[in-house]
């Protein structure tokens, strides 16, 4: 059965699914997370109670992805190119662990500001 978690930042809701990693499943275990989103480029990230080591960490995201930055214990959604990226790549500042991805338009994150709440659950339906 597919994990789905919900991410609430202000007026934007999206609904993502996780992936089977290690990173998947312990970020799963310590929902429901709340932070304060801090935005780079187009990318929101904030510190989650989640402590993990690289896991097959990329250098390189695609549109959407939901990463953790075992730097910063930092959950992250990729929704457009960051001061990193070279062209139109989507590149964090450093290698992240791919957990999950966005269902949808991963771009309505453009219209969250730094320092709005960011709440993130699972899914009603999963």
């Amino acid at each position: 059965m597919a994990r789905r978690l919900t991410i609430r930042c202000g007026g934007v809701e999206a609904v993502a699914e996780l992936n089977n990693s290690a990173t998947a499943q312990a970020i799963w275990e310590a929902l429901p997370i709340e932070g304060s989103a801090n935005v780079w480029g187009e990318e929101i990230y904030f510190r989650i109670p989640v402590s993990l080591p690289e896991d097959d960490a990329q250098e390189v995201v695609a549109l959407g992805d939901l990463g953790y930055w075992p730097p910063g214990n930092a959950f992250c959604i990729f929704y457009g190119p960051t001061p990193m990226s070279r062209g139109a790549e989507i590149r964090p500042a450093s290698p992240v662990n791919v957990f999950g991805k966005v269902e949808g338009d991963a771009t309505v994150f453009k219209r969250v500001s730094g320092g709005t709440a960011v709440t993130i659950e699972k899914d009603a339906a999963t």
